[in-house]
């Protein structure tokens, strides 16, 4: 039995590239084992609240029973996102660019999953990520051409998303682009079906591995 943490992340909901793509390769890798379960956070649906200050004492207080209603139920909620976090074998993340990084929706999840003495600590050696043995997928859309060529240097959506995973302790992670969508609808569709064709070649490859 496997557990799929599926995290989608565009405004455009069922018009997104990267969300398509990413659904597409949760399913795919779910039918795989009989009995996996497959859990959507779609945060484009239902957005995250931006950290405060309110919110960072609230998960931080020792006793949340004096906590205002509102800031408690923030708090059990950030929690609850970190135990999807660690149940899950297979994480999808679906990240669409948006002004060369993440979509605010996507930051705010990881601003709420990254928590000091849960899903990392500090140690004399430095950071240690507490997340681990879990494999992770990156399924990342761009109007232009971000992984060759000139505009690879402003590229600040992938890197970051590698290293936000990386300091909580998940390292083993693939990469699905696709790449200028905003060419015009023929370039759209070509690299749809170009990444469309790696979720196959992934899943596929996943089943001969089980």
């Amino acid at each position: 039995m496997s557990n799929i943490l599926l995290i989608t992340s565009s405004p455009r909901g069922e018009a997104s590239h990267s969300a398509r793509v990413a659904a597409e390769l949760a399913q795919r890798l779910a039918a795989r084992t009989p009995g996996t379960t497959l859990k959507l956070r779609d945060l484009g649906a239902e957005p995250l609240p931006h950290v405060d200050g309110a919110f960072l004492a609230a998960v931080a207080a020792p006793d949340r029973s004096a906590l205002a209603p509102a800031l408690r139920e923030a708090a059990e909620r950030a929690d609850a996102l970190i135990d999807e976090v660690f149940a899950a074998d297979t994480i999808v993340i679906a990240s669409p660019m948006i002004n060369f990084g993440l979509s605010t929706n996507l930051k705010a999840w990881f601003d709420a999953i990254l928590r000091a003495g849960k899903t990392f600590r500090y140690t004399p050696a430095g950071a240690e990520g507490l997340v681990k043995g879990k494999k992770a997928y990156l399924v990342v859309a761009r109007g232009g051409i971000y992984a060759e060529g000139p505009l690879k240097a402003v590229d600040y959506q992938e890197p970051h998303l590698r290293t936000l995973l990386g300091f909580i302790g998940i390292k083993d992670v693939d990469v699905i682009r696709i790449e200028g969508v905003a060419y015009g609808p023929e370039h759209a569709e070509k690299a749809l079906k170009a990444a469309l064709a790696e979720v196959e070649a992934i899943a596929g490859a996943a089943a001969l591995a089980a």
